[in-house]
C-alpha cells in the first residue's frame, strides 16, 4: 500500500472502533524511518505513543490477571505477563491484524521488508493501543487488548505454564512423570576467558533427553531444556 494512501477506515472496521481524531489514528502508523526522508510531514512519529501504549498495556495485563487469575502469585503474575507482552506474541497480533500495510516507512525500510519485521510490527501495536486510549478512554483499550492479545493466547499461556522458563517446566514434568529432578551435565567451556562458550546436557533417569550451548553455563542449561522439552513433545 502506498505510504501517502493507507486507507485506515477498513482497520477501524475490522477492530470496530471509529476514531473521532483520524489524525491520531494516521500518527499510529508514522515510523521515525519516514520522517528521516520526509522532515516537513506534518505529524511526528509513533515512538511516543508506543511508549504510552506499553504502559497502557501493562496496566491492562495486571488488571486482567487480577481479575481472572487470583489463584496464581505475585512471581507467576510477573512471568505471565513477561511471556505475553513480549515483542514476539505483540507482533503476531499486528499481523493478524495487518497493521504492516498501514505504515510509513523509508525507502530503506521499505526495501528492507520493514512492513515484516517484528519490533517494528510489535511497535505499532503498542501504538494503536495508545491510539485507542487517548481516543476513546481506557475501559475502550483494555477490551480491545483482552480481545486481541489475550483471548486467544493468556488461557493456553497459563494452562500450560508456557510463562515459566524451559529449566522450570522440564524440572515440573521430571518431578511428576519420574519423582526425581533433572541433571545437568557440563560438557565443554570453550573459548577465552571474556567469551567462552558453554555446552550442556540434560539427563533424565540416566539418559541423555536434550543439549545446549550459550554464552553462560545458565544460558546452555535454559537452551538444554527447551531441546529436552522439544523431544519430549514429540
Amino acid at each position: 500500500m502506498n505510504n501517502m494512501n493507507p486507507n485506515r477506515n477498513e482497520l477501524e472496521k475490522k477492530i470496530k472502533i471509529s476514531f473521532k481524531n483520524k489524525e491520531l489514528l494516521e500518527n499510529v502508523f508514522i515510523h521515525r524511518s519516514y520522517l528521516n526522508e520526509n522532515r516537513t510531514f506534518k505529524l511526528p512519529s509513533n515512538e511516543k505513543l508506543e511508549f504510552l501504549g506499553d504502559s497502557v498495556l501493562s496496566l491492562t495485563t495486571s488488571i486482567y490477571l487480577y481479575k481472572n487469575y487470583s489463584h496464581l502469585q505475585e512471581g507467576d503474575y510477573t512471568d505471565i505477563k513477561a511471556s505475553v507482552v513480549r515483542t514476539e506474541s505483540l507482533a503476531l497480533v499486528s499481523r493478524e491484524l495487518k497493521l504492516g500495510q498501514y505504515l510509513y516507512l523509508s525507502v530503506g525500510e521499505e526495501k528492507g521488508n520493514g512492513r515484516e519485521k517484528t519490533n517494528i510490527l510489535a511497535d505499532v501495536f503498542e501504538s494503536l493501543i495508545a491510539g485507542i486510549f487517548i481516543d476513546k478512554g481506557f475501559d475502550t483499550a483494555y477490551d480491545f487488548i483482552v480481545k486481541y492479545l489475550f483471548s486467544t493466547r493468556l488461557d493456553e499461556i497459563i494452562t500450560k505454564k508456557l510463562y515459566l522458563s524451559p529449566k522450570s517446566r522440564l524440572q515440573e514434568i521430571s518431578q511428576a512423570t519420574y519423582k526425581e529432578l533433572p541433571i545437568y551435565n557440563l560438557l565443554l567451556a570453550e573459548g577465552p576467558e571474556h567469551k567462552k562458550t558453554f555446552t550442556v546436557e540434560v539427563m533424565l533417569k540416566n539418559k541423555k533427553v536434550g543439549s545446549g550451548s550459550g554464552k553462560s553455563k545458565k544460558h546452555a542449561e535454559e537452551l538444554a531444556a527447551q531441546n529436552a522439552l522439544d523431544v519430549l513433545a514429540q
